[in-house]
């Protein structure tokens, strides 16, 4: 029996069967049946359930961002490369060229994704243009959190949630908690989202207990206390459920893998394919200009607090200065040759050796001079929260607008609200996405890039 609605009774299983086809199809194409196909046949469908239910890869809901669905495939792609490749090096007497495997994931992944994308937008525009796979919802309590879920289901029909009633408890003659369990059930609603600022103790557990009985889902709207508004990572020990405050994707190993194994790449291309020659030409440049080294090191704090030293390209003459005050615009320090490299961005690049020796990423919050970590970390809320993770060359908050000198208070509270989303919502889709954003900007020129 499926709920009023949804689909994903069926969906997921059809979308199962569809992509081992795809698997055992093309691999019966490309390789024919010179190697135990059945064999084959058997490790991949076991191999793949096994890591679809590890990875959460067919937990796709309404409300999954298209970013999500792009993270899950790489991830997914990558571990599937693994199985393939680890099948094949068991049965290494039928010699199949590694080309030959690597285009034959790289197919099947590709199919995978057109109807996994195939379906996300077929079901958002059934639900907008025929109605379909509607969710009926009520909201219980009305403040201004609550006033925001209601204009966002009005504003976006294809997530399919059909807003019937929102409750008001607080005004005289206003609804009671029985009157709207009444309507739940007359109006056949499925899903009820409630405030938490609005309910008592009591009501909770009466609502609890109503919609266990019945069948409905409940979800809960945070109050503004700040706890309900992070996003906590639920797990046991033994049989007693414990919350931690944040849930780090990048903590995860396979995650903690493709992080690295995407900045090794990177760093080892940018530093063969352009520091390699860039080096000794910049260099000769910035001797000529002043004397002094190519390139100029400072203490920065990195993952858990932890210092080292950050290269770039030597921009300025050497001052005592270098080290307590941030540049500013039109400082005097800064040399002609210096100009040009800031403002393109270049002076960063020598940071890709950070990368690769483990202090840095690409992708991360920034790293700021000590002294001025110490000075942040005093003066503003969450700041130590960056250090969780490596810092980066780049990062969501430089993308954003906030790059380059800190000139207000709000911009580097800004920064820091940009660095711990990032944090809490890491992926390699939003990783390659900021990588180039990041050219984009440096191509365009930035107005904060001096």
């Amino acid at each position: 029996m499926f709920k009023s609605g949804r689909y994903s009774g069926f969906l997921r299983p059809i979308s199962y069967g569809i992509d081992l086809f795809f698997i055992h199809f093309l691999a019966f194409s490309m390789f024919g049946t010179s190697f135990p196909y059945f064999n084959f046949v058997v490790y991949l469908t076991i191999a793949w359930l096994v890591l679809s239910l590890r990875s959460g890869f067919y937990e796709i809901y309404r409300f999954t961002h298209a970013a999500n669905i792009m993270s899950l495939l790489g991830k997914q792609g990558i571990v599937f490369v693994l199985i393939v490749f680890s099948f094949f090096g068991f049965y290494n007497q039928f010699d199949i060229p590694p080309a030959i495997v690597f285009k034959y994931v790289l197919l099947v992944m590709s199919c995978i994704a057109i109807v996994k994308f195939g379906i996300y937008y077929l079901l958002k525009k059934y639900r907008l243009h025929l109605g379909g796979n509607i969710r009926k919802v009520v909201i219980l309590g009305l403040n201004q959190k609550t006033d925001r879920l209601r204009k966002f289901f009005t504003a976006n029909p294809v997530y399919g949630y059909k807003l019937y009633k929102t409750f008001d408890f607080k005004k005289s003659g206003s609804d009671t908690l029985e009157e709207c369990m009444k309507y739940v059930m007359d109006e056949k609603i499925d899903e009820i989202y409630a405030s938490v600022a609005e309910l008592s103790n009591k009501d909770l557990l009466k609502l609890i207990e109503f919609v266990d009985n019945n069948l409905k889902i409940l979800k809960f709207l945070p109050d503004n206390k700040e706890i309900y508004s992070k996003r906590l990572d639920f797990s046991y020990y033994g049989v007693l459920p414990i919350l931690s405050m944040r849930k780090i994707p990048i903590d995860e190993p396979l995650n903690k893998f493709i992080k690295r194994a995407f900045d090794i790449i990177l760093s080892l291309a940018v530093i063969i394919g352009i520091l390699s020659w860039l080096t000794p030409l910049l260099g000769l440049l910035i001797k000529l200009e002043s004397k002094g080294p190519i390139f100029f090191k400072q203490k920065r704090n990195g993952l858990d607090y932890k210092e080292f030293y950050c290269y770039k390209f030597r921009s300025m003459i050497p001052n005592p200065m270098a080290d307590l005050h941030q540049i500013k615009k039109g400082d005097t320090r800064v040399t002609r040759i210096g100009r040009i490299i800031r403002k393109t961005s270049i002076d960063e690049l020598p940071q890709f050796i950070n990368v690769l020796k483990g202090d840095m990423s690409v992708v991360g919050p920034r790293p700021h001079m000590v002294s001025h970590t110490h000075m942040y970390a005093e003066r503003i809320d969450k700041f130590m929260v960056r250090h969780f993770i490596k810092p980066g060359i780049t990062g969501l908050a430089q993308v954003s607008g906030f790059r380059g000198e800190v000139d207000s208070e709000s911009h580097i509270i800004n920064r820091v609200k940009y660095d711990i989303f990032y944090l809490e919502n890491w992926s390699l889709f939003l990783d390659i996405k900021i990588v180039f954003q990041t050219i984009y900007n440096a191509l365009r020129g930035e107005e904060k890039a001096y």
